[in-house]
């Protein structure tokens, strides 16, 4: 019996025996995390074919001239997200290799619906692995298989949820990790709640598909269980008092109290998930695990909320071995702590300030070593869900065809950290409370600096593939409009503005998105990173100006104009931003062809290592899916390429905040 499903296909990767081997992986097998990470420390390289002329330019720049020259060290797999007849849609030269595979689902579970079993994303395949040898069903239907995976995989049996504390404790397991379950199994586990007559005044096709909306019931239902709980004690009064104005339908009064349900409360508060609400009836006698959803004292909240959320935080730093989603998960809750520690100013709690500061370092040390072990991998992951900045034109891409949508909009926020995503989300819910926003996040390019990050979003591509622009953003325009062009969208269909951000460009905006033949624009506001490089007052700085400039309006206001004008609206970040001291300056005249305050590039190794001598720590960070003469020299830890005890707010190196930025849909709330 094989330990995982990734020996399935590991075992036919032995090293030393073929430096090209052809992959037929039409279930995107051999792109998932764990195997491209352990075929890499196998010593083989991933090339994906999807665009023949880019195959082209990096076959042959990378590998084949190369072997050419004699370097048989390089092992290549080349995948084809096709059937096996399909690899023949590779270039003669290359299909004629001996060494051809082909792996499929079909072929690793023969006794289940293949139709349904491709929809899970790749990291319920473990599980679904362990349970398909376990039990080793018969051959099963759609249906039959849909109710394997709900309950093997996903511990979701509708027979077995008959109260509203069943279904309660099943949806914040499932939401609270923001598991991601196929719509198809969704839609099978409603079916089956329904034919029972269970749950039938519930939203359930709302609550249980929509994250966020689900949360937002919980919300509005908290003051109301406060109200039956502390002042009515009469449990058999449901309705709620007519200053409760419900937006979902369903009861009013629900279970927050059962045990099963309850254990979630505090961590939803302390995560920012649901919101404390005013409550005067409250008192010292009032039960603490109903009080950290009261508003009592706004400092005392605050300080009392921070205490919490470190603790938390520091039991939750993912494993050296983490999935990439764990890390999103962790950065949404330390963004959080980022956010709630400046605004409790965590300096004039000293022994808060010790353990902020020490958390922070052992996450800093913690995330360090998984980037270095695993980020490598990354750009090579299917693009949906997006994992990686250049995914998301391809995400939006899916979006349109799926939701049928005819417009979308893409708002770059240049530099945006996800902290300060926080501090616009709050804002701009306080200025539009109908419009909602489902977060996402994802991983900016190593080094985190604009010309190569920025440019890999409009490219929809590595920045290995534009290295001629990699110095500069002047080509991003172009990259932008042939994306779409690829994809069947003509170029006078295609928009793209830049240097946006204040008031007086709305009217412009709005003549460009009444035009009836654009389908497609994509925006770049700059204001942040304006803000990030002016700064000196630190990230409480930085927040403050946030915070401000878009209480001013032109965001909320951009945003209206493009509701207005049916666009679907996504907003991502090219980067994010730390602040840094300074480890000493770099004075290294022209070897140098970029300068960063976090990351120098170099085109030669032993330039970048002459001055490395001088920096022991700072990290020679491989050109991974970079142009091979691009070398950046990374600033370690939170340090910056300046004065030594210089303190300044910069992005370009490794960290949470840098690395991992926002991802967001906006969109009208319909409920």
């Amino acid at each position: 019996m094989r330990n995982s499903w990734q020996e399935y296909i590991l075992k036919e990767f032995i090293p030393q025996v073929n430096r090209l081997t052809l992959v037929a992986d039409p279930d995107y097998l051999l792109t998932e995390e764990d195997i491209l990470q352990r075929l890499r420390e196998r010593g083989f390289d991933i090339l994906l074919f999807e665009d023949p002329i880019a195959f082209r330019f990096a076959y042959e720049s990378k590998y084949r001239s190369k072997w050419d020259n004699g370097d048989s060290s390089i092992e290549l797999v080349v995948v084809v997200h096709e059937e096996a007849a399909n690899l023949r849609l590779l270039p003669y030269d290359i299909f004629r290799t001996d060494r051809k595979l082909s792996f499929s689902l079909g072929d690793m579970f023969p006794q289940l619906s293949y139709s349904v079993i491709r929809s899970l994303d790749r990291g319920h395949l473990e599980p679904l692995y362990q349970a398909y040898l376990q039990y080793t069903p018969e051959k099963l239907g759609d249906n039959a298989t849909k109710d394997f995976l709900l309950s093997r995989v996903f511990d979701l049996d509708a027979e077995f949820i008959r109260r509203p504390s069943d279904l309660l404790g099943a949806l914040l397991r499932r939401h609270y990790r923001d598991q991601h379950i196929p719509k198809l199994l969704d839609q099978r586990f409603i079916q089956i709640l329904r034919q029972h007559g269970r749950f039938e005044d519930w939203p359930l096709e709302t609550i249980i598909q929509d994250r966020e909306a689900f949360f937002s019931f919980l919300q509005e239902r908290w003051p109301i269980f406060l109200n039956h709980t502390m002042i009515n004690k009469d449990s058999s009064v449901r309705e709620p008092p007519a200053t409760y104005a419900l937006k979902y339908s369903g009861p009013a009064d629900i279970p927050f109290d059962n045990e099963d349900v309850r254990v979630y409360i505090d961590t939803l508060f302390l995560d920012g998930l649901l919101q404390p609400v005013a409550f005067p009836q409250a008192n010292k006698s009032t039960q603490q695990w109903i009080t950290v959803g009261i508003r009592l004292d706004p400092e005392a909240d605050r300080l009392r909320r921070l205490e919490g959320l470190i603790r938390l935080v520091g039991t939750r730093i993912p494993l050296d071995d983490a999935r990439y989603q764990d890390w999103f998960a962790f950065a949404h809750r330390w963004s959080e702590l980022i956010v709630l520690s400046h605004e409790t100013n965590v300096q004039k709690q000293s022994a808060l300030e010790q353990q902020f500061y020490s958390l922070q370092k052992k996450v800093d040390t913690t995330f360090q070593a998984w980037v270095m072990k695993r980020y490598s991998s990354l750009h090579n992951l299917p693009p949906s869900p997006p994992v990686m900045v250049h995914h998301v034109a391809h995400d939006i891409t899916q979006y349109i065809q799926t939701a049928a949508k005819e417009k979308v909009a893409l708002i770059i926020m240049d530099g945006l950290a996800f902290d300060q995503w926080i501090i616009l989300r709050e804002v701009f819910s306080q200025q539009r409370p109908d419009v909602k926003f489902r977060e996402h996040m994802v991983f900016a390019w190593l080094p985190t600096i604009t010309s190569v990050s920025r440019q890999s979003i409009f490219a929809g591509k590595p920045p290995l593939y534009y290295p001629e622009s990699i110095f500069n953003t002047n080509k991003e325009a172009t990259l932008w409009t042939q994306f779409w062009n690829d994809k069947g969208v003509s170029q006078n269909e295609v928009a793209y503005k830049k240097g946006l951000g204040e008031g007086t460009g709305l009217s412009e905006i709005d003549e460009l998105l009444s035009h009836p033949k654009i389908r497609v624009v994509g925006f770049i506001i700059d204001t942040v990173d304006k803000i990030v490089h002016g700064m000196e007052l630190g990230t409480s700085g930085i927040h403050n100006q946030v915070r401000q400039w878009a209480t001013q309006g032109f965001m909320i206001g951009l945003l209206d104009l493009l509701l207005q004008n049916h666009f679907a609206i996504f907003i991502t970040s090219d980067h994010g931003n730390i602040e840094a001291n300074g480890c000493g300056q770099v004075s290294e005249g022209a070897i140098v062809d970029l300068r960063g305050v976090r990351a120098r590039v170099y085109s030669d190794k032993v330039l970048r290592a002459q001055v490395q001598k001088r920096f022991p720590d700072a990290i020679d960070w491989p050109p991974f899916g970079l142009p091979d003469n691009f070398l950046p020299l990374l600033a370690p830890n939170r340090s910056a390429f300046v004065s030594e005890g210089k303190r300044v707010v910069g992005h370009g190196g490794i960290s949470i905040e840098e690395l991992i930025v926002p991802y967001v849909q906006v969109r009208r709330k319909t409920t």
